[in-house]
């Protein structure tokens, strides 16, 4: 592997974490995406349920300095309960990836925990 190969990696490998206060910017960064077609991922979550705290927890304590990479949005229910009929969020935490190819959706926890690169 070269070294301009892994560096790729590394930065794949990354979250910069953003909290979400306002549906209103949820609703901004999906239109947005529409025109540019950027790759971000949307974790929602609740921070009432054990595992949605779990996964949060070890989220920060990953990418907590992280400022390459791949961006990650985190979206509360308490705060934004509305933004979870955008994808049909019943369960959580459910992470949602926006690609260029599409849409890739989960919430099986083994799964989201796997693609956000926590154990």
């Amino acid at each position: 592997m070269t070294k301009k190969s892994k560096s790729i990696l590394t930065i794949n490998n990354m979250y910069q974490l953003k909290f979400l206060k306002k549906e209103n910017d949820l609703n901004k960064l999906i239109k947005f995406n529409k025109r540019k077609r950027e790759n971000f991922s949307i974790l929602f979550v609740s921070l009432w349920d054990k595992y949605s705290t779990k996964v949060v927890d070890k989220v920060k304590e990953q990418y907590k300095d992280s400022e390459r990479g791949e961006t990650l949005y985190i979206v509360d229910s308490f705060r934004m309960p509305h933004s979870f009929v955008i994808y049909q969020t019943t369960k959580v935490p459910h992470l949602v990836q926006l690609r260029r190819e599409g849409v890739v959706s989960e919430d099986y926890l083994p799964n989201v925990m796997k693609a956000l690169k926590i154990s």
